[in-house]
């Protein structure tokens, strides 16, 4: 890549998403709520006009092609988190001790874990992530797919077996589903 050429990502807003720009923090509006993400520490400029989101780096390096295409596929996922949401599916799994889950307020109690007399616990990150326990399922949903995401992976280091042999002891919260909700 020569030098010269400039780098540059544009970015379609859809109908009925509302985007805003306040200082550095990129806020999307859309029917399922709204996600702020703040982008001060990313080397490029950000710009929204005519319906198009527009990023711009400082530089014309590789790396700022890099962050670039970061940024775009960040924005991306929260415009889709507007539309349609996210979904992590976790499986409950145990051989013998049966395990049971609850949610209390932003925190997901995993009972009986192996016989344990105490609960293992993880936060539900984000104000508009929703858990509900489903059968043997653990279902996550909400607009921010990062939230989403670092939800389910809490409940799933929560269970994480340490100090005994992981093929043996299967017992746990796997997640086996991550998809748009709508």
């Amino acid at each position: 890549m020569s030098s010269d050429q400039e780098i540059m990502a544009e970015i379609a807003i859809p109908d009925g998403i509302k985007v805003s720009k306040e200082a550095n923090t990129v806020s999307i509006k859309g029917k399922l709520g709204t996600i702020k993400k703040d982008f001060s520490r990313l080397p490029a400029n950000i710009t929204i006009e005519n319906n198009r989101i527009t990023i711009k780096p400082y530089g014309t390096r590789k790396k700022d092609l890099a962050v670039t295409n970061t940024a775009r596929s960040i924005i991306e996922s929260m415009i889709r988190g507007v539309e349609k949401g996210f979904t992590y599916k976790l499986k409950i799994i145990f051989a013998h001790f049966p395990i049971s889950v609850k949610v209390k307020g932003k925190e997901v109690h995993v009972e009986n874990f192996f016989g344990e007399r105490s609960a293992r616990v993880s936060k539900i990150i984000g104000d508009s992530t929703k858990v509900s326990v489903v059968g043997e399922d653990v279902v996550v949903q909400g607009p921010s797919l990062e939230d989403v995401s670092q939800t389910a992976a809490n409940i799933e280091l929560s269970t994480k077996v340490k100090d005994k042999d992981q093929r043996v002891f299967l017992d746990g919260l796997y997640i086996y589903s991550k998809e748009e909700s709508m």
